[in-house]
C-alpha cells in the first residue's frame, strides 16, 4: 500500500468529511489519519492520510474527492512514512528536543525536527544582529532578507498574525532567537504555526535551563 497526505478544504457541516471519506473508499483507498489544520468561515482545512493500492490511483483519488460538492484539494503528497500521526510526531520532537545537552545541539535539533514535522523546504535559526544563520537546513533565502522580513512581520499587525503563506516563524524570546520555515506550493495553516511557536517556547525553556547550568559551572564556587 502506498501512503499519501491529501490536504482538503471542505465544508465545515454534518457530513461533508464522510462524503470525502466515501470517495476515497470509492477509489479502494483506506482514510487512517485526520488532522484539522484550520477552521473559519465555514470551511475546515483537514490533512487526510490515505493508503492507495497503487500510486497510480492519486489522480483518480483527486477526481473523485474533488467531486464532493464545497470540497476543494489543496495538495496531495507521498506521507515520509507508513504510519503518520502529526501528534505523535509533535511529542516525540518535544521530547528530544528537551533532552539536548547544550545549546548548540539544541538549536540544531530545532532546524532538523522543525523541518522534517512540517515537510519544511528550509528552515533557520537566526539572530537578527548576525550577518548568518545560527543554524540553516536547506537552502534559505540571504540572512539579511530574513532579517528584514522578521523585522517587517513585527512592525505590521497583520504579517505578526500570520505572515506570507508560505512562510512560518516564531521567537526564541530569551535566547533572543527566531525559528524560520519555508515551503513552496502548501500553505502553513493555524494548527501548524501554533505547534511552531509551541516548539519556540519550549526551546526557549531549554535554552534557559542549559544557559543556567553552564554559569553554575563556571562560578568560582561551583562544586567541580
Amino acid at each position: 500500500m502506498a501512503t499519501f497526505l491529501l490536504r482538503v478544504w471542505v465544508p465545515d457541516r454534518p457530513g461533508a468529511l464522510g462524503a470525502v471519506a466515501s470517495r476515497i473508499g470509492a477509489v479502494r483507498g483506506d482514510l487512517i489519519g485526520i488532522d484539522i489544520l484550520e477552521r473559519g468561515a465555514g470551511r475546515a482545512i483537514d490533512e487526510l492520510v490515505v493508503e492507495l493500492p497503487s500510486e497510480t490511483l492519486v489522480p483518480l483519488l483527486v477526481s473523485e474527492v474533488s467531486e464532493v460538492d464545497g470540497v476543494d484539494v489543496e495538495d496531495v503528497r507521498p506521507a515520509l512514512s507508513s504510519v503518520v500521526d502529526p501528534r505523535l510526531d509533535a511529542l516525540e520532537t518535544a521530547a528530544f528536543l528537551v533532552d539536548q545537552l547544550s545549546v548548540p545541539e539544541l538549536l540544531e535539533a530545532l532546524a532538523r525536527r522543525s523541518s522534517r514535522d512540517f515537510q519544511a523546504d528550509w528552515a533557520v535559526v537566526l539572530d537578527l544582529e548576525a550577518p548568518s544563520p545560527v543554524v540553516e537546513v536547506g537552502a534559505a533565502p540571504p540572512a539579511a532578507w530574513l532579517q528584514a522580513f522578521v523585522a517587517g512581520s513585527r512592525a505590521s499587525a497583520a504579517a505578526a498574525v500570520g505572515g506570507p503563506d508560505d512562510m512560518a516563524w516564531a521567537e526564541l524570546g530569551a535566547a533572543d532567537l527566531v525559528v524560520l520555515l519555508g515551503r513552496r506550493g502548501r500553505p502553513f495553516r493555524a494548527r501548524e504555526r501554533r505547534q511552531l511557536s509551541a516548539l519556540a517556547r519550549i526551546v526557549d525553556q531549554r535554552w534557559m535551563d542549559l544557559v543556567t547550568r553552564s554559569a553554575r559551572m563556571l562560578h568560582p564556587s561551583a562544586t567541580p
